[in-house]
This record gives structure tokens, C-alpha cells and sequence, in this order.
């Protein structure tokens, strides 16, 4: 069966490249907004599917992958900072504290039906930073597609002081680890 990777994110794609298996990428349109009174897994776990669902309907005969990602300090969730002043807002309020990122994985066969859908959380402690040293950082990375507008896999690993989950790939989108086991559920091997 064709695999497909139901996102346009350059980050995902490289984790998927890590697996060494032939894969194709689809871009879903979708309105990532949360509905109203959503949590943060809810509104993961429902982009994250709703996300291969969409990529199914064009591609009949195929495995998707569809991951989504929502930060949450104190339960808020926190997006995707699209400009420089919303990720400056943004990491003033992370500083010195707590962000979980939830990450939501959904393996669909198109062509039976089946879908598997996993959420794993991903703790990060965030050091305490000077305001001169949040502009640097972004000035430098430009993480204003990342939510919670911290990239791990760059200069952002300078913000963090402790990461605690079970998969660093969740942090960056996809959770390889959760990928290969539901791979593995539908006769598709990596290795």
C-alpha cells in the first residue's frame, strides 16, 4: 500500500524520511481552529484524523498519516504564533515554567476503513529567559509556524532546561515511535 504523510510540515516530513520508507505528502485544508469548549487533546486528536480522512478521500487505497500538534500552559492551549509579536508574547508567558505539548497521531487505511489514533504528550520546563534573549532566539529561528513557538530540533533546544516524554520525535510532530507500532498493526514493516 502507498503511504501517505497528510501534511505539508518540513519538520514531520524529515521525521518520516528518518524511516526510510517510500512516502508520498498531501496537503489537507483544513480550518485548525479548536471548537468552542474543546480541550487540547480533543482538538489534536480530532485535526490529527479529520487531517487523514481528507488526504483518504484522494487517495482510496492507501495508508495516512495524520499528526497535530496543541501546546497547553495551564490548560490554555497555545497555537501556532504566525508573527513575531504573538511568539514574543508567547514565550514571556512560558518562561520558567511547564509547557505540555500534546501530539495526536492517526494511522487511516483508506481503502478498509481502519483508524488507529494515539496522543502523546511531550512535558517541557522552559528556562527562565531575559526578554533580550527571547528576541535573540527569534530573530535567529523564525519558529513562528511551531506552536508554543519553541523548536527543539534547532536554536530552541537553548530555551529548554528539562524535556520529560516518551518520545522526543512527538516534540517536533511526529511520533515516530507510536508510527512504527501502528505500522507494524497494518502489515506494513519498517524494518
Amino acid at each position: 500500500m502507498e503511504l501517505i504523510l497528510a501534511s505539508t510540515s518540513p519538520y514531520r516530513r524529515d521525521l518520516l524520511n528518518r524511516l526510510q520508507v517510500p512516502f508520498s505528502t498531501f496537503a489537507p485544508d483544513l480550518d485548525e481552529s479548536p471548537l468552542p469548549g474543546e480541550t487540547a487533546v480533543e482538538t489534536a486528536t480530532r485535526l490529527a484524523e479529520a487531517k487523514a480522512r481528507v488526504a483518504g478521500a484522494h487517495f482510496p487505497d492507501a495508508l495516512i498519516i495524520g499528526s497535530d500538534q496543541v501546546a497547553t500552559l495551564d490548560g490554555e492551549q497555545l497555537g501556532k504564533p504566525h508573527t513575531h509579536e504573538n511568539a514574543t508574547l508567547q514565550l514571556r508567558r512560558m518562561r520558567g515554567r511547564k509547557v505540555v505539548f500534546n501530539t495526536a497521531l492517526c494511522l487511516y487505511n483508506s481503502k478498509t476503513g481502519r483508524v488507529q489514533n494515539r496522543l502523546i504528550p511531550f512535558t517541557v520546563s522552559f528556562r527562565e529567559l531575559s526578554d533580550a534573549q527571547i528576541e535573540h532566539y527569534l530573530l535567529k529561528e523564525q519558529p513562528y509556524n511551531c506552536a508554543g513557538s519553541a523548536k527543539s530540533e534547532g536554536l530552541g533546544i537553548a530555551l529548554i532546561s528539562r524535556m520529560e516524554g516518551d518520545d522526543p520525535n512527538a516534540l517536533i510532530g511526529l511520533p515516530l515511535i507510536a508510527l512504527i507500532d501502528m505500522l507494524n498493526n497494518e502489515s506494513f514493516p519498517v524494518i
